[in-house]
Formats: structure tokens, C-alpha cells, sequence
């Protein structure tokens, strides 16, 4: 098998995932960086490296865009950033373990803009599920069968 030479992008804000991202870069041995506008702490003794941007809209998310090249992988929540990176031959998973792919990205980017029309007309409130032990579990196998796939 092909040895994986992919780095791990996080759009880190609010990514409830990091440290099972740094289990499995750890065992693949492979880069991560976490993209954010606001200081956080990483792991000493991995190869994870914190990239701190400008405050701004989108600032962390052209960034991530503007680095990641095919053959790595993207972890976002952010449905614009994981079109933008699919359409350079990024690999893209959610938090809670959803690759996103080109048959899939039309549906979440009208979803996204649908929700996004009903809450600006007060229609939906409250906000996504809490996170659970699934969505790890989840997140885990995805990013594993990602790697996995890239190494082939």
C-alpha cells in the first residue's frame, strides 16, 4: 500500500472532534492543522500546528481553502468551505462523520440556504442536536475509511 502523504485541515472554531483527529493523525502519522481567529491550545508531542487568521468572516475558511490540495483532508461544519474544497479534490468530512461529495454538496447548499431563508423569517429556532457518543463513533470510522482510501 501507498504511504498516506495527506495533511488534516480543521476548521477548529467550533470542532467538537479535535481530539479524536489527533488520535487517528497520530496513527497515521500524519500533519493536522487547526485554522482559527481565536488562540487554543494543541498537543506538544504530535505534529498538529495551530494557524491563527485575522478576525473576519471567512477568514479561516479562504485559508483552509486557499492550502488544502488533493489527497487531504478537510474536517468542517462549514457546507460553502466544503464546496470550495471539493472543488479542489479535497476530501471533506462534517463533525459528525458526513463526506461530503460532489452528489452530495447541492443538496446541503440548498438545505443550508433554505434554513438558512426560514430562520430570517423567525420560522425555525434552536439550534442543531447535541453532539453524542454516535457522532464520535461515527466521526472515527469515516475519517479511518477516508485515510484508508487515500492510501490506496
Amino acid at each position: 500500500m501507498a504511504q498516506i502523504t495527506s495533511k488534516i485541515y480543521v476548521d477548529a472554531d467550533a470542532c467538537p472532534v479535535k481530539e479524536e483527529i489527533y488520535r487517528v493523525a497520530e496513527r497515521y502519522n500524519l500533519p493536522v492543522y487547526l485554522v482559527s481567529n481565536s488562540f487554543m491550545r494543541v498537543p506538544r508531542d504530535q505534529e498538529v500546528f495551530f494557524i491563527k487568521v485575522e478576525d473576519g468572516p471567512d477568514v479561516a475558511d479562504d485559508w483552509i481553502a486557499d492550502t488544502a490540495q488533493q489527497g487531504d483532508v478537510v474536517i468542517t461544519q462549514d457546507i460553502p468551505l466544503a464546496h470550495r474544497c471539493l472543488q479542489n479534490s479535497v476530501r471533506v468530512l462534517s463533525p459528525k462523520g458526513k463526506e461530503f461529495d460532489d452528489a452530495s454538496i447541492g443538496m446541503a447548499l440548498a438545505t443550508r440556504d433554505l434554513k438558512e431563508d426560514l430562520r430570517s423569517f423567525g420560522e425555525m429556532t434552536g439550534g442543531p442536536k447535541p453532539f453524542s457518543a454516535k457522532d464520535r463513533s461515527t466521526f472515527l470510522q469515516s475519517l479511518d475509511r477516508v485515510l484508508v482510501s487515500l492510501r490506496k
